[in-house]
């Protein structure tokens, strides 16, 4: 396998860079939850305290939906606020998700990512330096370019998480 963080052909250099590493980060947690039955996407770790894959894949789709809107410097709709959401339960936790299939949880998280290539592609590299507004309550500031960033992070950050609850999970069975 050859690797590249080369953009679209009808991206903007630069944002077609960071959206690659968005989109090999995507395809990373596909190869990663490949497999995976309900059960495991369900397991919560050994003392059933952790986040599932499910939620964990719910909140990373929710928080790259998030800054999509935010790159489009629109409001997210109330449609997508419920279909979507929240990003926190009522005891500031992930709001529990079971019995949601992972083929169910990955072609709503394609369909996300489907929204962010198009909003890209949108995009110019100037538009990179526009500050945009995030966090639970809009108290932080940030670039596009670095929110572009933070969603290939952020995902990558929660796969080892799903790595480890599937570690835990093969040696609970």
């Amino acid at each position: 396998m050859f690797y590249d963080l080369q953009g679209e052909d009808n991206m903007s250099p630069i944002v077609g860079m960071l959206f690659s590493a968005v989109k090999e980060n995507s395809q990373r947690l596909r190869f990663i939850t490949e497999g995976m039955s309900q059960e495991e996407v369900d397991y919560k770790g050994p003392d059933i305290s952790f986040n599932s894959t499910a939620q964990l894949i719910k909140h990373i789709m929710y928080v790259d939906l998030n800054w999509v809107y935010r790159m489009k410097g629109q409001p997210l709709p109330e449609s997508l606020k419920e279909q979507y959401g929240p990003m926190i339960d009522a005891n500031n936790r992930l709001p529990m998700v079971e019995g949601m299939s992972l083929n169910t949880l990955m072609s709503h998280y394609e369909g996300v990512l489907k929204m962010l290539k198009d909003t890209c592609i949108q995009l110019t590299d100037a538009d990179l330096g526009k500050v945009v507004t995030f966090g639970h309550e809009n108290e932080k500031q940030a670039t596009i370019r670095w929110g572009l960033w933070h969603i290939a992070d952020h995902s990558r950050y929660h796969q080892a998480h799903i790595n480890l609850l599937r570690k835990w999970y093969t040696f609970s069975k």
